[in-house]
């Protein structure tokens, strides 16, 4: 059975926060040089920092920065598939919403 975890959505944007506040620090930067060599205000970064709100723009600005823009891009792929049970139960990819 599938561990069962339930976040919210500030849950995560404060754990993406404190992951991109230990990877700044990690490679020696503050936020005043954070910010300049992604574009992000500083004003933004420290919010980000504090709170977790933050565009995305500004996200994967500051991902950029960082060397972790590559973790982006796995985000929103389809999983592989490792069993038959999976690909049956897979929804059939649709091309357009219903309207409600």
């Amino acid at each position: 059975m599938l561990p069962l975890e339930l976040h919210s959505p500030d849950d995560i944007a404060r754990s993406l926060a404190e992951r991109i506040r230990a990877r700044r620090l990690a490679v020696n930067l503050t936020q005043a040089g954070l910010a300049a060599r992604s574009g992000v205000t500083l004003a933004s970064l420290k919010r980000f920092e504090r709170t977790g709100a933050v565009s995305l723009e500004s996200l994967i600005r500051l991902a950029l920065a960082l060397d972790v823009a590559a973790d982006f891009l796995p985000l929103f792929t389809p999983r592989q598939v490792q069993s038959l049970d999976e690909l049956i139960a897979q929804p059939v990819a649709r091309k357009r919403g219903t309207r409600t």
